[in-house]
């Protein structure tokens, strides 16, 4: 069994305090950065007896992204719910095909995600799962040695919600602490749960204040949705007399441990109480934009001091999973309306990785290469003429790099890519099952 990796002579983004870029090697042992430019000559003879060894001179190592809003049970929905808003969207759409998923179409689904999120450089996701079957997405991030914090979705009202999504409070309660019992932590702590209500029009008040207490009880995150659409805040605030965040306030939601998903229509008091409670939003651009639903104004926001990262959402409304995409993409729409100068590369690049690392209280662990963090690291080839040539590094990785530029990926300090093949899942077997699953499922439907 191998026990440390050797990653030598690469150029070094380590995002860490002072945004250093460094010359040299990486040496991994017990799943840890162990040793930084330069690797001693006692590390590295160590090296040499013990580890596995990556060249990498004339490529670049970047910590591994962190998402902040993925929905994995939803992969198998790509090209499904195409050019709708998002209620329409919910209702004709997603809700229909998650209440006919089975066991083994959220397990074929969740592999197909991660398989896509490995290969573009995601070494970490906060996702949100569908109401039933969350067993089958830790199943799959436990094999593949992907790091997740996943959540079981809850819902226990709401207009359109089919029979088979619709839960009693106190059996969705039941289940989610039943998973947090069986999950949380698994993996040596690569494995977390967070409790998931979906958003504010599919959970009671009573739901809602439960989960808040729970969550604040048991440490872990909240995971929600909150002002993604116009309409939806229209009938969060027609139903409830509270803009959507204000709500969510009052029933103990917005704290340092909750991580928002969206943001976009928020008025001046939400934003001031998502800044109080220290609160984190998870910016989704792409989907926000194919949804229709809006541009976050995410400058704002980190002027503010609010804690804003990257997720790519699902893929029925994006429909990539793709952190460079969504870099790429946060930071475009804002300079349009703001000016060129609005959101630069090296804080996209943050909110892909560090952000996001502090946005799941991970920064301690992962989101950027310091000896005694996990190493959780990204090798990119850039030899590409896309890439080509590359006099600001940084810039090149947010506005240039694409998937396929990714060539090793670490996770915990397993290889789980090496040379641009996926090392602990079977791609071919990966995408053959989602094909079945699919097909089986749309049939339910």
């Amino acid at each position: 069994m191998i026990q440390s990796v050797l990653i030598r002579g690469a150029t070094i983004i380590t995002l860490d305090a002072g945004n250093r870029i460094l010359e040299g090697d990486v040496l991994v042992t017990g799943g840890r950065i162990a040793a930084l430019n330069p690797v001693s000559s006692g590390a590295a003879a160590h090296a040499r007896a013990t580890t596995e060894v990556i060249e990498a001179s004339g490529k670049v190592l970047i910590p591994g992204f962190v998402q902040t809003h993925v929905h994995l049970c939803q992969t198998l929905f790509r090209g499904a719910a195409d050019d709708l808003a998002l209620i329409e969207w919910l209702k004709d759409r997603i809700w229909p095909l998650e209440a006919a998923h089975s066991h083994d179409s959220v397990y074929a689904s969740a592999r197909l995600g991660i398989a896509e999120l490995i290969r573009g450089g995601t070494t970490c996701a906060l996702t949100m799962e569908t109401v039933h079957h969350t067993e089958a997405v830790f199943r799959a991030v436990e094999e593949s040695g992907f790091r997740a914090i996943v959540g079981k979705c809850m819902m226990d009202r709401g207009q359109g919600v089919p029979g088979g999504l619709l839960e009693d409070t106190e059996s969705s309660l039941a289940e989610s602490l039943k998973l947090l019992s069986e999950w949380h932590g698994r993996a040596e702590g690569r494995i977390g749960y967070c409790f998931a209500p979906r958003f504010a029009l599919s959970c009671s008040r009573d739901l809602l204040e439960r989960v808040a207490s729970l969550a604040r009880d048991h440490g872990v995150i909240v995971h929600t949705h909150a002002s993604e659409n116009r309409d939806e805040t229209r009938l969060v605030e027609s139903e409830t007399g509270r803009r959507n965040v204000e709500y969510l306030d009052d029933a103990g939601l917005v704290n340092n441990r909750s991580v928002l998903a969206h943001c976009i229509w928020l008025d001046e008091r939400e934003l001031e109480i998502i800044q109080e409670r220290g609160a984190h939003v998870a910016h989704c651009p792409s989907s926000n934009l194919k949804l229709g639903s809006g541009i976050a104004n995410t400058p704002d926001m980190i002027e503010r001091g609010i804690s804003v990262s990257l997720g790519a959402d699902g893929a029925p409304c994006n429909n990539r999973l793709d952190m460079f995409t969504e870099m790429r993409t946060a930071a475009l729409i804002q300079k349009v309306h703001l000016g060129p100068k609005t959101l630069p590369a090296l804080k996209v690049l943050q909110m892909a990785t560090i952000d996001g690392a502090r946005a799941l209280g991970l920064d301690r662990e992962i989101g950027s290469i310091e000896i005694g963090k996990r190493a959780d690291l990204v090798l990119l080839d850039l030899s590409s003429l896309h890439t080509t040539p590359r006099p600001d590094l940084v810039s090149t990785v947010v506005y240039a790099a694409e998937a396929s530029n990714v060539e090793a990926v670490l996770i915990d300090g397993r290889i789980v890519m090496r040379d641009g093949r996926l090392i602990t899942m079977d791609e071919k077997a990966v995408m053959a099952d989602a094909q079945i699953q699919a097909a089986a499922l749309r049939d339910r439907v």
